[in-house]
């Protein structure tokens, strides 16, 4: 479910993506998808998608989302995942990748585009 979401995001020109298992440290939610959108718009379209492909792929629908008005930060809980959509300076002011430092990053690669 993580990858799908990186996947989708990376389809729509987000950045950085951070895929971290914060299972054992983090009792509500097992990864952290974490990206990095341009500007609002661009958040909250990443945020849009990320959902449509997982209502797709898995027919679920996040448990909440929080901040898409702003989009600032977008939070998108669905459980076992939880997916973190930034503009550029509150990632870097949050850094979540420094915060769950301890966590194992998983290993994603940006899908190969098949289509000519």
């Amino acid at each position: 479910m993580a990858r799908v979401a990186a996947d989708a995001i990376f389809s729509k020109k987000g950045a950085d993506i951070v895929l971290l298992d914060v299972a054992g440290q983090f009792f509500l939610s097992d990864v952290f998808v974490i990206a990095t959108g341009t500007s609002r718009p661009h958040v909250q379209a990443l945020t849009e998608y990320v959902e449509e492909r997982l209502a797709e792929v898995y027919d679920t629908k996040p448990l909440r989302v929080e901040g898409k008005t702003e989009a600032e930060w977008v939070l998108i809980d669905y459980g076992d995942i939880i997916v973190h959509l930034f503009q550029p300076a509150p990632r870097d002011f949050y850094s979540l990748e420094r915060l769950w430092g301890d966590s194992t990053r998983l290993r994603w690669e940006e899908p190969v585009n098949t289509e000519g």
